[in-house]
């Protein structure tokens, strides 16, 4: 009996993806699909986990590129992702707490929009997936020996919250964004969506909507995030070699040798397509892994929540504001480059802007800033937006996620994650 629980805990509840499989093949079962649509599901689940992990390693291959350069421009003692934990070890380590907290945590936000009067029903998959991985980092970070039924109840709790509260406190200024109270927002750029609102009053009087001003054709790239990102990475890359050649440091041409035979700057053009790349790779694999999961449980919540509203990805949102997206990006971008130079020269830290947070989040809270200020609103939104992205990060990696996924943090880590981090801190060494 004994050797069959330690089977069964090494090969399903030790194995991440085929616990997934397992709990998406449950829900199908349970909705009564064909057996053909079961069979496509279960392993599309496992398939977009496994996807995941793999988009994870050439992130960080391209990150352990990019750090050094950086670090150099600025003679700063190096930052380094070894000797951490990972996203693929912590997803083969931790990612079955991580998905039953998940599928814990929305039934808990579904119990409290059913039984309370906050009656929004979260279902931005993929931000529920990485808020599970990052506030898990930090509880493990926290608390390293933590069991893994301990880590489990305490993020069905707080995702549970989370996932409920964060959607009712954004949904005044939602109403004002849509005009109406049928959708409410669920995602993590919340907390910037609503420090953009809040700021962009201050051009109230005057006030000259952001759908005024045209914005050129020419910037239509502005909202293809993947060329933003890769030309954004490419753009800091070729800076800082171009640097490290005019310093001619020994540190400098080593790293420059790194290169081999090849131009540098061709090999940094192939780190910035790359990372660019990973993390088109990961976003499949979280649209596979979450295209499945979540339609197991949103004819549970359509059954069990009566009146709720969806809590939505945040592009539902640009169409109120498209040159508001695209100023709130500008904002953000301008804000990026400068806290690189701030938090590099201050704290040590090479801060690494991550365009595909930097786009949707500053987009959103320029929306939000153009609703109540304008295309003044806007910008503030973004400059805010990068402000809380590159001191949160700069916090968040260092002192809170430091030993387990900082390499997630770099990139796949949102406003409302920072901003909770110390808080998640908290709790995790107190309840756990």
């Amino acid at each position: 009996m004994l050797e069959v629980v330690q089977w069964i805990t090494v090969n399903i509840f030790g194995e991440a993806s085929i616990l997934i499989g397992l709990i998406v093949l449950m829900g199908l079962l349970l909705q009564k699909k064909s057996f053909s649509d079961v069979v496509v599901g279960t392993l599309k689940g496992i398939l977009g986990f496994l996807i995941i992990g793999a988009g994870a390693g050439i992130i960080v291959q391209a990150l352990l590129a990019f750090q050094p350069i950086w670090t150099e421009v600025f003679g700063l003692e190096a930052m380094t992702l070894e000797g951490i934990v990972g996203q693929e070890s912590f997803s083969a380590t931790h990612g079955s707490s991580v998905t039953l907290a998940m599928a814990i945590g929305f039934g808990i936000n579904l119990f409290l929009a059913r039984v309370t009067k906050f009656k929004y029903v979260y279902l931005t998959g993929h931000m529920m997936f990485w808020t599970a991985m990052i506030f898990a980092g930090i509880a493990v970070n926290t608390v390293a020996d933590v069991p893994a039924w301990k880590l489990t109840i305490f993020l069905s709790v707080i995702l549970g919250l989370y996932w409920t509260f964060q959607p009712a406190i954004t949904q005044p200024f939602m109403r004002k964004v849509t005009g109406n109270d049928n959708i409410a927002l669920g995602h993590s750029s919340a907390s910037v969506a609503i420090l953009g609102a809040v700021a962009g009053k201050m051009f109230a009087k005057n006030k000259i909507d952001s759908a005024d001003i045209k914005v050129p054709e020419n910037l239509g790239f502005l909202r293809d995030s993947n060329v933003v990102t890769a030309m954004t990475m490419l753009l800091l890359f070729f800076i800082g070699t171009f640097i490290l050649q005019i310093k001619q440091t020994p540190n400098a041409q080593e790293i420059l040798s790194a290169s081999g035979d090849l131009s540098f700057y061709i090999y940094s053009l192939k780190q910035s397509l790359l990372f660019t790349g990973g993390i088109a790779v990961v976003l499949l694999g979280v649209r596979m892994f979450i295209g499945e999961m979540v339609p197991a449980f949103k004819g549970i919540s359509d059954k069990l929540v009566p009146n709720a509203k969806p809590a939505l990805d945040c592009p539902i949102v640009f169409n109120y504001s498209q040159n508001g997206v695209v100023l709130g990006f500008v904002g953000a971008f301008v804000g990026s480059l400068i806290w690189l130079t701030v938090i590099g020269n201050t704290t040590g830290y090479v801060f690494v802007p991550s365009m595909i947070v930097l786009f949707f989040h500053a987009g959103t809270a320029g929306v939000f800033g153009n609703s109540t200020g304008g295309y003044k609103g806007a910008l503030l939104a973004g400059f805010i937006t990068s402000t809380v992205v590159a001191w949160g990060q700069y916090v968040c990696v260092t002192f809170f996620i430091n030993n387990t996924i900082p390499d997630t943090a770099l990139w796949a880590a949102d406003s409302d994650m920072f901003i909770l981090t110390p808080l998640i801190s908290f709790f995790s060494n107190l309840l756990l």
